[in-house]
């Protein structure tokens, strides 16, 4: 890719203290997840080395926000959370929803890899 294309990752929790304390909470009880979660960071609060590797090596500039971060705008085109989106056209459009994210479960090499071809698609 001739340009580094940004692509929001929006997660299935919120970002502040006690938002991350009811998500861990939930996630121990079995009363929710979020499949980006879990293959950017786990239980890792400084995140998994492959996620950081694999974004290291991508033209991608991926951009991992928490739901309460998001306009409104990127959550009506994110759908279900977790979501990746990007910005096309003047308008944000969704490139992976959460039934897809969790199919690359411990998979960050090839859930980027799908980013970056839905990408080129886009621009050929």
């Amino acid at each position: 890719m001739s340009e580094n294309k940004v692509v929001f990752g929006i997660y299935n929790a919120d970002g502040s203290f006690l938002g991350e304390l009811r998500y861990s909470i939930s996630k121990i009880i079995g009363k929710s997840s979020c499949s980006l979660c879990e293959l950017t960071h786990g239980w890792n609060p400084f995140g998994k080395r492959k996620w950081k590797t694999v974004c290291k090596s991508s033209d991608l500039d991926i951009r991992l926000i928490h739901k309460g971060e998001a306009t409104a705008s990127q959550l009506r085109a994110a759908g279900d959370l977790p979501s990746f989106i990007t910005e096309y056209e003047g308008d944000w459009i969704q490139i992976m929803g959460t039934g897809q994210i969790s199919e690359f479960e411990n998979q960050p090499f090839e859930l980027v890899s799908e980013l970056e071809d839905f990408l080129k698609g886009l621009n050929e």
